[in-house]
C-alpha cells in the first residue's frame, strides 16, 4: 500500500503549471460518443479517473489513444453497446456522465448507480428528472437503471435541486439535448466553468447551445454532430490546492496557465486570509504576506466557493489566528478531512454542515488517512506547513485528481515522497 510522507516546515518557492481540468475533462470525453468521425482534446489530465472514464468509453465502442503527453484522441462507433462495466461505473461518479450521450445518440442506456468519493449522499434524481423531460423511460431493475427513447424531444427543464443545481445532471441534459428535436430551455442550470467548456466543445462539433455559465441554457437541437480539437480548461481546484498550500506552508509560488477568472470567491477568502496575489499575462503569483487571519466561509455553487475546495481552505484555517466558521451547503457530509486533521493537532468542533476552527500557532505531523480525493489533497496541505512527519494513506484517493503531485510539490521545495507502506491500521476507514 502506497503511502505519501510530507516532512513539513519548508516554505514553497518556484512555479508549476496548472493542467486541464479533471471536471470538465471526464463529461467532454463522454460526449464523444455524440459525435460522427474523429475528436483530439489537448491539456487532459493523466489520472486514475481519466483512466476510468476512458476504460468505459472503450467498452462503449469508442477508440481511444494518447497522441501526446496530454493529447488524446478519441472516436465513437455509430452503434456500440449501451452497457457500461458494473465495476467501472462503481469506481467513479462521473461514469454518470455517459447516460445522456448513449440516450441521445444510442437510444439505451443500462447502468449501475454510480460511485465516488464518500462525501455524503449524492442522488441522480435530478439527472433522471432531466432525461424524462425530454422523453427518455427508466426502469429500476436492482442494481441498474435501464432507459430506452427513441428521438428525444426538446422541452422545458427545472433543474433545482435542494442544494441547488447539479452539475453533472446539467451536463447530462445539455449532452442529451444537442440531438433532441426542438428547443430545450434548462432553467437553475449548473454555472460553473466546467459546463461553460463543455458548451465551448459541443458547439465546435455543431451543436446549438446558448447560456452556458448562466442560470438559462438553451439548447436547439441538431441532427448531428462531428468531432473536433479541443483543449480543456485549467483545473481551477488544483489551482487552488496549490495556493492553499502556500498559504500553509509560506512562501511565493506561480502558477502558469492557471484561470483566475474562474476562481474569483476563492482568491477573495484567501486575500482575507492574508495571502497576496500578481496578475502577470498568464501568470498566478501568490504569496503570504502576513500571519493567516481567520475567516468565515461557505462552500455553494458557482460562482461562490467550490465544495472541492472546502477540505483544502479547512487545513489552512486550522493555522489561522482566531476562530472560523466552514459551511458546505453543497455536501453537508463533507467533513472526513476533520478528524484527521484533528490528529495533526487542530482545534475542530462539528455541527451539522459546517466546522468551527480555532487557529493553532502550529500543527504537528501524524498517520492519517485519506477517505475522498478532496481530503486528501486537504491532509498534503496541512502536512507541508506541519512540524515533523506526515505519513497520508489512500493515495489511490489524491490519484484521482492530482497528476504526479508529489513531484511537482518538490520542484516547489516541498520535501514529499511517495513509498511502500505499512496497512492501515485496524478500524481505520479507507475509501468506499
Amino acid at each position: 500500500m502506497e503511502q505519501i510522507i510530507v516532512q513539513g516546515g519548508r516554505p514553497l518557492g518556484g512555479s508549476v503549471r496548472v493542467n486541464g481540468a479533471k471536471n470538465a475533462a471526464l463529461p467532454i470525453m463522454a460526449a464523444s460518443i455524440l459525435t460522427e468521425g474523429p475528436t483530439v482534446l489537448h491539456r487532459v489530465p493523466r489520472l486514475t479517473d481519466v483512466e476510468t472514464i476512458s476504460e468505459i468509453l472503450r467498452a462503449l465502442g469508442v477508440a481511444l489513444e494518447w497522441i501526446g503527453p496530454d493529447s488524446l484522441r478519441l472516436e465513437p462507433t455509430a452503434n456500440g453497446p449501451v452497457e457500461p462495466p458494473l465495476h467501472l461505473v462503481r469506481e467513479m461518479r462521473a461514469s454518470v456522465c455517459v447516460l445522456g450521450p448513449l440516450l441521445a445518440m444510442r437510444g439505451a442506456a443500462s447502468m449501475a448507480m454510480p460511485g465516488g468519493c464518500v462525501i455524503g449522499r449524492r442522488p441522480i434524481d435530478l439527472h433522471l428528472k432531466g432525461l424524462r423531460a425530454l422523453g427518455a423511460r427508466f426502469e429500476a431493475e436492482d442494481p441498474y437503471i435501464r432507459a430506452e427513447a427513441g428521438r428525444l424531444r426538446g422541452a422545458p427543464i427545472d433543474m433545482a435541486g435542494p442544494r441547488g443545481s447539479t452539475v453533472l445532471g446539467t451536463a447530462n441534459v445539455i449532452m442529451a439535448a444537442t440531438l433532441a428535436e426542438g428547443r430545450t430551455v434548462i432553467d437553475h442550470a449548473a454555472r460553473e466553468p466546467e459546463i461553460q467548456d463543455l458548451a465551448r466543445f459541443l458547439n465546435a462539433c455543431g451543436a446549438r447551445i446558448r447560456g452556458a455559465g448562466t442560470p438559462r441554457i438553451v439548447v436547439d437541437g441538431v441532427r448531428g454532430l462531428h468531432g473536433t480539437d479541443h483543449s480543456i480548461i485549467a483545473d481551477r481546484i488544483e489551482a487552488g490546492t496549490f495556493l492553499a498550500a502556500v498559504g500553509a506552508a509560506g512562501g511565493e509560488i506561480t502558477l502558469a496557465e492557471a484561470c483566475p477568472e474562474h476562481m474569483r470567491a476563492v482568491l477573495g477568502v484567501m486575500r482575507r486570509m492574508g495571502l497576496e496575489f500578481r496578475l502577470d499575462g498568464g501568470e498566478l503569483t501568490a504569496r503570504r504576506a502576513a500571519p493567516l487571519r481567520a475567516v468565515d466561509l461557505v462552500a455553494t455553487p458557482h460562482p461562490g466557493v467550490p465544495t472541492d475546495m472546502q477540505p483544502q481552505l479547512t487545513a489552512v484555517l486550522c493555522l489561522a489566528g482566531g476562530e472560523s466558521t466552514v459551511c458546505d451547503t453543497v455536501y453537508p457530509g463533507r467533513f472526513t478531512h476533520v478528524a484527521e486533521l484533528e490528529r495533526m493537532g487542530a482545534c475542530i468542533s462539528r455541527r451539522p454542515g459546517k466546522a468551527i476552527v480555532r487557529g493553532v500557532d502550529s500543527l504537528r505531523g501524524a498517520s492519517v488517512a485519506a477517505a475522498d480525493l478532496r481530503a486528501g489533497a486537504a491532509l498534503v496541505v496541512a502536512g507541508l506547513a506541519s512540524q515533523g512527519t506526515t505519513t497520508i494513506s489512500g493515495t489511490e484517493q489524491i490519484d484521482r485528481g492530482h497528476e504526479d503531485l508529489e513531484e511537482r510539490l518538490r520542484e516547489l521545495g516541498a520535501d514529499i515522497s511517495r513509498v511502500d507502506g505499512e496497512p492501515l491500521r485496524a478500524g481505520r476507514r479507507k475509501s468506499a
